[in-house]
């Protein structure tokens, strides 16, 4: 496989992220370092831990079952406390949960412990809620959160009861003031009356955003003056502009997104990489086998693909079945 380094593993990884030029999959306590050779670093942490999530910062870890309800937050190798989503429709549906950094500094955990529709802010290291007082319950099943670059933002691409993917993004400086802005649609958000159903979204940066849509249309009415975006469609919105700055059709399925500049990388049955202004497929590696999966919700015998992008931009880890693929990424993150 051209630009592709296969590192030999003892089980597949089910987390991985860089530190340095390390590899570190928290999940089952390893590390594989530049020369490729696999150490237990620690224990595993018990219960069915299989996916992981780390604060921009590293200092945080949390380890979750993706289709359970436990979880578990990290400070390096030593468990801050636990942590525990609504058990309702816990298997139907992606664990809701991610870390991130304010503007001002604070490291703050995103989850629902409360409810799959209530969305709560914590202080990471003491666990203060943020986002104290009474809230409505409105049905949206949150999943797959990420806070912005900058920490301004925060993205829910979950879904809702048809069932059918949405996105919603929520202004942190105003929910932090008034919590009860999580339980309305966010601005912006894309909802059934205004977009093809959303598969996957992603940050590209602190302004923008990457939202890929799937077949299925409410309406049926697509039309380039939509606010949304139709089928099989990946758009870049600008929180700024308050527009699509770019909106182009695809011909295959995208599946679970990973921003780099002005190219996103794509996982579905393989990488792929994606020029967000044109929505063209510039490179792909069709013998790097991934999980053909889309969406937050559903299917339970497909997991989410295990890949982490080097904070650099030129490498990307994806974990297989008896390895780790390297990708040598070509150009320039930008």
């Amino acid at each position: 496989m051209e630009n592709v380094i296969l590192l030999q593993v003892t089980d597949e990884a089910q987390s991985l992220a860089w530190d340095g030029d390390d590899l570190v999959d928290v999940v089952g306590g390893r590390r594989w370092g530049p020369d490729g050779v696999e150490c237990q670093v620690s224990d595993d942490h018990g219960y069915s831990f299989d996916r992981s999530v780390s604060s921009p910062s590293g200092r945080f870890t949390v380890v979750y079952h993706e289709r359970g309800t436990g979880a578990l937050l990290l400070e390096g190798d030593r468990p801050v406390r636990e942590l525990e989503r609504d058990d309702d429709y816990a298997p139907d549906f992606d664990y809701p949960v991610a870390l991130g950094v304010l503007r001002d500094g604070r490291e703050v955990l995103v989850h629902c412990p409360d409810g799959y529709d209530l969305l709560q802010i914590e202080d990471a290291e003491s666990g203060e809620r943020l986002t104290v007082g009474d809230r409505t319950r409105n049905d949206v099943f949150h999943s797959r959160l990420a806070v912005s670059p900058g920490g301004t933002h925060l993205l829910s691409a979950g879904w809702l009861w048809h069932p059918y993917g949405i996105v919603e993004v929520f202004d942190l400086e105003r929910v932090l003031r008034d919590p009860v802005l999580l339980d309305g649609r966010g601005l912006p958000s894309f909802y059934p009356n205004n977009s093809s159903e959303v598969i996957s979204a992603c940050w590209i940066d602190g302004d923008r955003f990457a939202v890929a849509t799937g077949e299925e249309f409410v309406d049926q009415e697509e039309s380039a003056e939509t606010e949304g975006l139709g089928q099989r469609q990946l758009g870049v919105w600008s929180l700024s502009g308050k527009r699509w700055v770019h909106r182009n059709r695809v011909d295959f399925h995208i599946g679970t997104l990973i921003p780099r500049g002005d190219t996103i990388v794509s996982l579905y049955g393989h990488p792929r990489l994606i020029d967000v202004t044109t929505g063209a497929s510039t490179a792909e590696w069709p013998d790097v086998e991934v999980p053909s999966r889309e969406g937050s919700y559903g299917v339970t015998h497909i997991p989410t693909p295990v890949a982490a992008l080097h904070p650099d931009g030129t490498r990307l880890a994806v974990a297989q079945p008896e390895s780790i693929a390297i990708i040598a990424l070509p150009g320039k993150a930008s």
